[in-house]
């Protein structure tokens, strides 16, 4: 809450990271009551809602989540994201992805031994 934001500006001297997943989050309220950085996570909405908030809040620093590919992220930095944050693969994308090539490796040097 803004109120939660107020007290940790008021007690602490660092950046404060305020996350925004809506259009609807009244942004001036948000920065007015001490947050130094938006960061933008609302899911396909997330360019869309850079967008806004770099009309308004023209110098305002935001960092954004990417999405899932180039094209979304390209439109999140075109929007006006200042920095994108990107969600590496899971452990489990990672593990198929390296079975797929152990998997494929074997199928060569079975084919190889005929």
């Amino acid at each position: 809450s803004n109120l939660v934001v107020s007290k940790i500006r008021e007690t602490i001297d660092i950046p404060i990271i305020v996350t925004v997943v809506s259009i609807h989050e009244n942004i001036k309220e948000r920065i007015e009551s001490g947050a130094t950085i938006l960061n933008v996570s609302g899911g396909k909405n997330t360019p869309e809602i850079v967008a806004r908030i770099r009309a308004e809040f023209p110098d305002f620093p935001i960092i954004a989540t990417g999405g899932p590919n180039e094209e979304s992220i390209r439109k999140t930095i075109d929007a006006g994201a200042n920095a994108i944050t990107y969600t590496p693969p899971t452990s489990a994308e990672i593990f198929a992805e390296v079975m797929k090539k152990y998997r494929h490796e074997l199928d060569e040097s079975s084919k190889a031994e005929f």
